[in-house]
């Protein structure tokens, strides 16, 4: 996928700085790295007037440079278009260029395209203004296909440079009456409207993403030839045909099934066909299962289907040339391999690494006897007179006087005995002095 971090600062991309030489290529969808860039042409020899520019999503063209600009990768140019002009970035420049012009099938001629100049301040705002207004248009354009009850998928808008015409991509599985739409279009977002239609793997390429292997997708990184991909390349590799982890985000087989195809092929040469059956005296034994790796195949009888019988391929053939001779063999059994049992790696736990509460702290003890007098039990209450009678050696140790004793207070006591109605020392009773 592009780098946001390259958009464009003034004339030059900001970022990296390294004007899309850098060597991840991560800037850049499809791009090519110049190694030629540092060398020198042989005396005598133009430089090639024709350079590469890249827009929107890893779309590409090349244009004649005509009135000899100083171009490098990296810079911000206008071109042209029809009509007006639109605002690309320079991917490529010098001899590289005419081998991709041949690699793409385009012919060196006087109808190419050309540079009209590099972009100004001006341009580079106007790109941005309408480039900010895409994806609203998008969302909008959406609803008035869904309101139209068209069966099509609008999946990327691009504006040209000057903002004069914008281009709708969408995806279909048929061809779609589009003419009430780009009226609707027209009416809605004044400008010019172009409709393209285009494949559901060319959309994941415009889109781009992460493929189920964790980076980013072939086609919008570096494939640009798409193969048709069959259900039998994956039967060729032993791939359970699960729709679900065949396909790729275009929905289609993912393209990544032929990369390996044509070694599986070559493995498979020396294999007996799947369909090989077995003679024996026991009966006939049918292939279940090929490991390509380790050259071996697994044959089971059809009144056991459960028990399979491993052999080489070298005691296949030899099994395939009796059976031609019109000769029986015994039985798969004096054939088969006995399977070796691996043994299990145990690992000792002896720095408590494989725990899981390892790092969980210990719960801490209250601590009970913590602010206790010395003389105190735990859990065994003490009562007043007791603590005064600890309490009274304990001073006597440090040289502390004890407290003296509180006198017993006779208003009290008199109160007390009147609430309860005692007449005894009671106001009547009280002796005069």
């Amino acid at each position: 996928m592009a780098c946001g971090n390259c958009s464009t600062g003034g004339s030059a991309p900001a970022g990296c700085n390294n004007k899309g030489t850098c060597g991840t290529d991560s800037c850049n969808k499809l791009t090519v790295f110049d190694w030629l860039s540092n060398m020198s042409l042989p005396a005598g020899q133009e430089k090639f007037d024709c350079v590469e520019v890249r827009f929107k999503n890893g779309r590409k063209d090349f244009f004649r440079n005509v009135d000899n600009l100083s171009l490098s990768i990296g810079d911000v140019v206008a071109t042209e278009a029809s009509p007006g002009h639109d605002i690309g970035i320079v991917t490529l420049t010098g001899e590289l260029v005419r081998v991709q012009m041949k690699k793409k099938g385009v012919k060196d001629r006087v109808d190419v395209p050309k540079i009209y100049r590099k972009a100004s301040q001006r341009d580079i705002d106007i790109w941005k203004s309408v480039r900010d207004r895409e994806e609203s248009m998008k969302v909008k354009a959406r609803e008035l296909a869904i309101a139209l009850k068209l069966q099509m998928k609008i999946s990327d808008i691009e504006f040209q440079g000057d903002g004069s015409k914008a281009t709708f991509y969408y995806t279909a599985e048929d061809r779609i009456d589009f003419r009430q739409l780009i009226k609707e279009f027209a009416k809605e977002f004044s400008t010019r409207i172009e409709m393209k239609q285009v494949g559901f793997r060319q959309e994941a390429a415009r889109l781009g993403g992460i493929g189920s292997c964790g980076r980013e997708l072939c086609c919008s990184t570096w494939l640009t030839d798409f193969r048709s991909v069959n259900t039998s390349a994956a039967r060729y590799q032993q791939l359970s045909l699960n729709p679900q982890k065949l396909a790729g985000q275009c929905g289609k087989l993912k393209c990544c099934l032929n990369y390996e195809l044509d070694t599986y092929m070559d493995a498979l040469k020396g294999f007996p066909d799947f369909d090989t059956k077995l003679q024996t005296e026991k009966g006939v034994a049918i292939c279940q299962k090929q490991d390509i790796f380790k050259g071996l195949m697994w044959f089971a009888y059809p009144d056991n289907f459960a028990n399979w019988h491993t052999l080489r391929i070298e005691q296949v053939k030899e099994i395939i040339e009796e059976n031609k001779q019109k000769r029986l063999v015994s039985a798969l059994e004096d054939y088969a391999i006995e399977p070796v049992e691996s043994k299990e790696k145990d690992f000792t736990n002896a720095m408590g690494q494989e725990s899981l509460t390892r790092f969980d702290q210990p719960k801490r003890r209250r601590n009970n006897k913590k602010n206790k007098p010395k003389g105190e039990k735990v859990g065994v209450a003490i009562k007043p007179k007791e603590k005064q009678a600890v309490a009274a050696p304990q001073q006597a140790k440090e040289g502390v006087a004890p407290a003296a004793a509180k006198k017993p207070n006779k208003n009290k006591k008199r109160f007390n005995d009147r609430k309860k109605g005692n007449p005894k020392n009671g106001p009547n009773n009280e002796k005069t002095s």
